[in-house]
C-alpha cells in the first residue's frame, strides 16, 4: 500500500500566530500530503471563550510558507461567504501556492458563532444543505471558467467570471460531512473528494451509501477521493505517557473533555487503529494536532507509523 497519504489539521484555536505558522511549516517539511485548519471564528473544542484565528487567512499564510502540501479548510463554512467569492478566493490561493489549493466546503453547524457574528444560519440543517446544493454548481462553474448564472432561492449570480482560472487543471472540491440523504448525494453529484469521520462501522456505512448515490446519479465512484478524519494523534513509547499528554492537550484547549477512541499510544497502537480504514479504501488519513503542537507525534506518524501501514502491518 504505497499510496497512503496523511493530512494534518493544525487547530487554529487556543494558540498564538507564530506557533500556528510554524506548525504548518513543520508538517510540510515532514512530508504531510495535505495541510488544513478549521473555518470557525470561535473555538469549537472546549470553552468557546478563547483565542481563534480566521481560517482563510491562516491557509493563505501557510501557502506562502510551505512548498509541497495541498492546502485547504476542513471544511469551509458555506454560510460565511457567497459561493462565487469562495471560488475566487480558492483560485487566488491556488496561484499563491503554485497549484496546491483544495476548496473544502460544508453546510456549517455552529449556531453560536453565526448569531454572534451576524451570519445567516437558516432555519435548520435542511435549509443550510439546500444552500450548499445551490452553491456547489456556482463554485464548479467559476473554477472551470464557464461563467455560471444562477437565480436560486438563496444565491444569485450573473455570468460570474473568474479570471485568471486556477493553476490546477481541476481544482478539487472536497465536501465534508456524512449526511446520508443529502450530503453524500451532493458529494456524488459535485465533489472531487469527501471527508467523513467516526467509527469504522460508521465510515463503512457511509461508503456503502456514497456508492449507492453515485450509481443513482451515474457517477463513477472511483473519481471521488476518500478522506477520513481520524481525530487527534499522540505517539510515545509509553502508552501512559501518550494518554497523559493527550489529556493535557485537551485541557489546554479550553478545558475540553478528551475525545474517545483516538489514535493514541505507541506507534504500533496507532498503526493498528488506522489500518482498518486503509483496508476499507480510505488512504488519505487526516489527523488533528491541537496547540501546543506536538512535533514528536507529527514526526513519528510519518516516519514510523506510515511505513507500518505501507507494509500492511
Amino acid at each position: 500500500m504505497t499510496d497512503i497519504r496523511f493530512g494534518a489539521i493544525c487547530w487554529n484555536q487556543y494558540t498564538d500566530w507564530p506557533s500556528l505558522l510554524q506548525a504548518g511549516r513543520y508538517a510540510d517539511q515532514l512530508g504531510y500530503d495535505s495541510l488544513w485548519t478549521w473555518d470557525h471564528v470561535l473555538p469549537i473544542v472546549g470553552s468557546d471563550r478563547g483565542p481563534m484565528f480566521e481560517g482563510w487567512l491562516t491557509i493563505t499564510a501557510w501557502a506562502q510558507a510551505t512548498t509541497r502540501a495541498k492546502i485547504g479548510l476542513m471544511v469551509g463554512a458555506n454560510t460565511f461567504r457567497e459561493p462565487a467569492l469562495v471560488a475566487k478566493m480558492a483560485t487566488t490561493l491556488d496561484h499563491i501556492s503554485a497549484g496546491r489549493a483544495i476548496l473544502g466546503i460544508g453546510a456549517a453547524w455552529f449556531e453560536k458563532e453565526h448569531r454572534g457574528f451576524g451570519v445567516p444560519y437558516g432555519g435548520g440543517a435542511p435549509e443550510r444543505l439546500r444552500w450548499l446544493g445551490e452553491a456547489l454548481p456556482i463554485m464548479r462553474g467559476m473554477l472551470t471558467g464557464s461563467e455560471p448564472t444562477a437565480a436560486g432561492p438563496h444565491y444569485h449570480v450573473e455570468r460570474a467570471r473568474n479570471d485568471p482560472l486556477p493553476v490546477q487543471r481541476r481544482l478539487s472540491i472536497l465536501v465534508g460531512g456524512g449526511g446520508e440523504k443529502v450530503t453524500l448525494k451532493l458529494v456524488a453529484q459535485h465533489a472531487d473528494a469527501n471527508n467523513v469521520g467516526g467509527s469504522l462501522d460508521n465510515v463503512r456505512r457511509k461508503e456503502t451509501i456514497l456508492r449507492a448515490h453515485c450509481e443513482a446519479v451515474g457517477r463513477d465512484q472511483a473519481e471521488i477521493e476518500r478522506t477520513t478524519g481520524r481525530g487527534v494523534v499522540v505517539i510515545r513509547d509509553s502508552r501512559q505517557e501518550a494518554r497523559s499528554l493527550f489529556a493535557s492537550l485537551f485541557d489546554h484547549n479550553g478545558g475540553a473533555d478528551p475525545w474517545t477512541d483516538q489514535p493514541v499510544g505507541t506507534p504500533e497502537d496507532v498503526a493498528a487503529h488506522l489500518a482498518p480504514f486503509v483496508e476499507l479504501g480510505y488512504r488519505h488519513l487526516i489527523v488533528g494536532f491541537p496547540a501546543p503542537y506536538d512535533e514528536e507525534s507529527m514526526t513519528r506518524l510519518i516516519r514510523e507509523v506510515k511505513p507500518m501501514l505501507e507494509r500492511g502491518t
